[in-house]
């Protein structure tokens, strides 16, 4: 079994460079693994303790951020390592003032592995969610180093827990403790014999609550938004656009919307605008005017959402319709009733929502409209749903507090 995810581990890297051939993140997953051991023997100190974090990319990032920063406050001396698999998340957080070192995760060979904590020596390593690599995990057991992982989520789908999955089951075991979201993954755990587990739930609750204060206010926003109801649909795609759009122009509601593709490519934005028959305004060139009169406010640019979903009534979250949803916790922290696509069953948070009738999922046209229309014409059960999804968020939080507590007592 180990030979052949070696195989497998060789054989990622290698498509990865056929794909540097026309891929731009492709190269740069690359480039930033270029001399990275002759890079970290330079930067990091070797008389300082080291706490090394990895997470994938920048959701499991925002996982994490949470616990980094409460354990920068708790030990202000401790040096912290940060390093990510995905381009996505380096190259947007390469610079975060809680880290003292960022960096790309060498790929997880003996080899490198060896190399890699030769140099680093964390004095406790943490993962976020789903990293499971093989040789490094079982190599910081053989040191003796703390290893963590928390906000992780397991299902009995997942090859740990086939007839075949004790050589991965190996990985899970190098942790001294796991941390999980839900009932459901530590019920799974003990019944394989796991009994270095707890459940403090997920720390994307405390960190969407941090975003939610600290989401500034949008001019734009103040003034399109003011005296009607707002839906924001965010991180859409072709598929989400094709049932909102259908909706936006057939509807006579006093409602206005903000669209916020997941792309904000010119294909992207163009293929709104062409689908629609109402007055619209691209984010960007909102100003002088162009406000009046306009249904739709079109988000064609990055970092945005958050403060947008302040302004509010009602969400429409996308990816439901493909891989997977995105984020709706950021939806539901300001208070909104969230709808989304079926491809949500991996998704703690979504599932909780629903049980809870402050989410629901649709299928097709004849759904969305049902839902969009029985909430956006009653006020009253609007506000009820309302309450329902930001004291769900609200209840929620902590998780950061008890992984913290738990590492340093």
């Amino acid at each position: 079994m180990r030979l052949l995810y070696d195989i497998g581990v060789r054989g990622y890297k290698l498509l990865i460079r056929l794909a540097s051939l026309r891929s731009e993140k492709a190269r740069k997953w690359l480039d930033g693994r270029r001399n990275i051991f002759s890079r970290l023997k330079e930067e990091l100190p070797s008389n300082k303790s080291i706490y090394w974090f990895h997470v994938a990319s920048l959701g499991e990032f925002e996982q994490g951020r949470p616990v980094i920063e409460a354990i920068r406050k708790k030990a202000p001396d401790v040096r912290i390592l940060l390093t990510f698999f995905s381009p996505s998340g380096y190259e947007v957080r390469k610079n975060y003032e809680f880290a003292d070192y960022v960096y790309y995760l060498p790929l997880d060979t003996p080899y490198n592995v060896k190399r890699f904590l030769d140099i680093v020596n964390p004095e406790k390593a943490f993962f976020v969610k789903y990293e499971f690599w093989y040789h490094y995990l079982t190599a910081l057991k053989k040191r003796g180093i703390p290893t963590y992982i928390f906000s992780a989520i397991f299902r009995p789908s997942q090859i740990f827990f086939k007839p075949w999955g004790s050589w991965y089951r190996k990985a899970l075991r190098a942790y001294n403790h796991i941390f999980v979201q839900n009932q459901e993954s530590l019920d799974l755990l003990k019944k394989f014999g796991f009994t270095n587990v707890s459940l403090s739930g997920d720390t994307r609750f405390d960190r969407v609550g941090q975003i939610a204060d600290a989401a500034p206010r949008l001019s734009v926003l103040d003034e399109f938004a003011s005296g009607k109801k707002l839906v924001v649909a965010g991180s859409t795609w072709k598929a989400d656009e094709a049932l909102l759009l259908e909706y936006i122009n057939s509807s006579e509601l006093p409602v206005k919307y903000v669209i916020a593709p997941h792309e904000v490519s010119d294909k992207s934005i163009q293929r709104i605008t062409e689908s629609l028959n109402k007055k619209y305004v691209r984010f960007s060139k909102a100003g002088n005017g162009d406000l009046k009169g306009a249904d739709v406010l079109i988000v064609d640019g990055y970092g945005y959402l958050t403060s947008v979903y302040r302004y509010g009534n009602l969400a429409y979250i996308g990816g439901g319709f493909g891989s997977g949803i995105h984020n709706i916790l950021e939806a539901a922290t300001f208070g909104m009733p969230v709808v989304f696509g079926p491809n949500h069953e991996k998704f703690q948070e979504a599932l909780d929502l629903l049980e809870k009738k402050a989410a629901f999922c649709i299928h097709d046209y004849e759904e969305f409209k049902s839902v969009m229309d029985e909430y956006l014409k009653d006020d009253k059960k609007l506000q009820v749903t309302s309450d329902l999804a930001s004291n769900y968020v609200s209840q929620s939080r902590g998780a950061s507090d008890v992984i913290v507590r738990y590492i340093f007592n």
